[in-house]
């Protein structure tokens, strides 16, 4: 189903507050010393952010490596966002991945806090471009 020009403003709003929200979970479960949900947390804030841009430029796909994959050939590979930047995108998937699914994984703040500024700052540049700040 083909989305309207204002339902589609109102979903791109939407997935880049929900994006910030997440961001802003991931003090409350270092706090908490849930490593592995701050890790899930850092993953989505980027994630609803780069479908919000893929949905405000018409890109529509349904799982997550759809996303990445679009992300990487729209975006990274025609250098609209530097290459770093999908460096840390792919970095936070795996992330995830592993402490989602896979046994035995440990994670400490030290693997955690240093990615949430990065990850602000990435949420920052996916705002850009989606607004053309």
């Amino acid at each position: 189903m083909a989305l309207s020009d204002i339902e589609r403003e109102d979903l791109v709003k939407y997935r880049l507050d929900r994006a910030y929200e997440t961001l802003d979970e991931v003090d409350v479960h270092i706090d908490n010393k849930f490593y592995k949900t701050a890790a899930n947390r850092l993953y989505y804030a980027c994630f609803y952010a780069v479908t919000a841009l893929l949905i405000k430029d018409g890109y529509e796909t349904h799982t997550h490596n759809g996303v990445k994959i679009l992300f990487g050939m729209h975006y990274i590979k025609e250098n609209k966002i530097e290459a770093s930047q999908g460096d840390l995108f792919k970095h936070l998937f795996r992330l995830r991945q592993t402490s989602d699914y896979d046994d035995w994984v440990v994670l400490e703040e030290k693997d955690i806090a240093p990615l949430i500024e990065p990850v602000e700052k990435f949420i920052e540049e996916i705002e850009k471009l989606i607004y053309n700040i």
